[in-house]
């Protein structure tokens, strides 16, 4: 018999069976008078910038989930996401659980009474802490971009299916009424049939490309934690900065995954049903200056075209300007999609929308631009009060645009990607690119 497990006794218990809604018999009570198990229970999984910004923009005040777990290998983030979280729900008069910080997810897997998973890591341990979150069978909030290596993707899809767990991509722009309302104009049909789609979105930061100079880890970092299935490199902490994870090769494919992800998601957003067939990419792109550590694609000019017969140009924001691509905006915004139809052209970035068409463009910029929660969203994913609105299926479609035009500048030719197979047709070399060997212990 199944384990019944916190998690799977509130999917039962909520969701009912043909359509009946059951009632838990056991609630433990509170001071607020909602039980504990009235919530769902979220631990938070790498909680550095990017994951403490969602934590308190997204969960802290939400009144339908409890966060009960930080885990990071920086034991200062760890203790001081769980102090935050324990400080607010005191001030709010909460006899909520006791937030506790860990150093390794293993513990936070092995805990029965957490639901869910949020994870903000570094890009190269998105989809092996996904799959063992999903083995758990605890829900997951990733954060974009999926990751990097493509059998992966699949073993999480396959352990998401066998586990009954649900999942949220973190391209939180779904959340936000604009896109939404555009989206639905796209495959409503408002501006035709979509025949090109142009997506652009910022190359890299302007910082410079750093020098390790190594020095002893500290004592309150588990370094060989942080890198995980990557490759051990010396340690510096210039290594292991926001910028460091992004833009060296061993843990991400840089922007082209870690921003385009979220303008690539609108597009499949769009057009999942015109563009889940095969495609070719090819084009140009500029690395990092040798001699630091960065040594990803920081700008690109990639072609793609899908049997559908639907054209893709997707460049980075430097390129944009230097070509005045965005000629056509009264809004040159950083990021952005553009879909152009047979009847006119939709754009949508994350500030702003524009038509060509001047009454679309008043319904599409004419009303109460207030967003949806993006945490809450998750929470009513795992309740089955809604589907999943950030499906994998689309995100592994969306990532994969991104690693095809990484994988067409680094071997310098034209590639043909086929979804159905998973492989770059007739090409072992380029297919290379999109696995990635992990290091033991943290094999997958």
């Amino acid at each position: 018999m199944k384990k019944l497990t916190r998690r799977n006794f509130i999917g039962t218990a909520t969701a009912g069976v043909a359509g009946t809604i059951l009632v838990p018999t056991i609630l433990p009570s509170c001071a607020t008078g909602n039980s504990v198990s009235d919530r769902i229970t979220i631990a938070h999984i790498g909680v550095g910038s990017q994951g403490q910004g969602e934590l308190k923009n997204y969960f802290v005040e939400l009144e339908t989930s409890y966060q009960v777990a930080t885990c990071d290998p920086f034991q200062q983030r760890r203790n001081a996401s769980a102090h935050y979280i324990n400080e607010a729900y005191k001030e709010r008069g909460l006899n909520a659980p006791k937030c506790k910080s860990y150093r390794h997810f293993d513990e936070i897997l092995e805990r029965d009474d957490i639901d869910a998973v949020h994870i903000t890591t570094p890009d190269h341990w998105h989809v092996p802490l996904a799959i063992q979150a999903a083995r758990a069978g605890k829900h997951i909030m990733l954060a974009k971009p999926l990751g990097l290596s493509y059998p992966n993707f699949k073993i999480l899809e396959q352990e998401l299916k066998a586990n009954d767990v649900r999942f949220h991509y973190g391209t939180q722009q779904r959340a936000s009424r604009h896109m939404q309302l555009g989206i639905e104009m796209i495959k409503d049909g408002t501006i035709g049939e979509i025949e090109k789609v142009e997506v652009w979105a910022p190359g890299f930061n302007a910082v410079e490309s750093p020098v390790c100079n190594e020095v002893p880890v500290p004592t309150d970092f588990d370094f060989d934690l942080w890198t995980g299935p990557a490759p051990l490199n010396s340690y510096c902490p210039d290594r292991v900065t926001n910028n460091s994870s992004w833009f060296q090769y061993d843990y991400s494919i840089g922007f082209l995954g870690g921003w385009g992800a979220h303008p690539l998601d609108v597009m499949i957003w769009g057009l999942k049903d015109k563009m889940n067939g095969k495609y070719t990419c090819e084009g140009v792109g500029e690395f990092w200056k040798p001699g630091g550590m960065y040594n990803n694609i920081r700008g690109w000019d990639l072609n793609c075209e899908y049997d559908s017969g639907i054209k893709l140009h997707f460049y980075s924001t430097d390129v944009a300007e230097k070509k005045d691509l965005l000629h056509y905006r009264n809004v040159k915004e950083g990021n952005g999609t553009t879909f152009y139809g047979t009847k006119g052209w939709i754009s949508l970035s994350r500030s702003s929308v524009q038509s060509n068409i001047p009454e679309i463009d008043k319904k599409l910029n004419d009303f109460l631009r207030k967003d949806e929660n993006f945490g809450q969203m998750f929470v009513d994913v795992i309740r089955g009060n809604i589907a999943e609105t950030n499906p994998l299926d689309e995100a592994i479609l969306s990532d994969c645009v991104s690693h095809m035009g990484d994988i067409a500048i680094r071997t310098g030719r034209k590639i043909t990607w086929d979804p159905i197979i998973g492989e770059v047709v007739g090409d072992a070399e380029a297919n290379k690119w999109f696995v990635r060997e992990m290091r033991e212990p943290y094999k997958i």
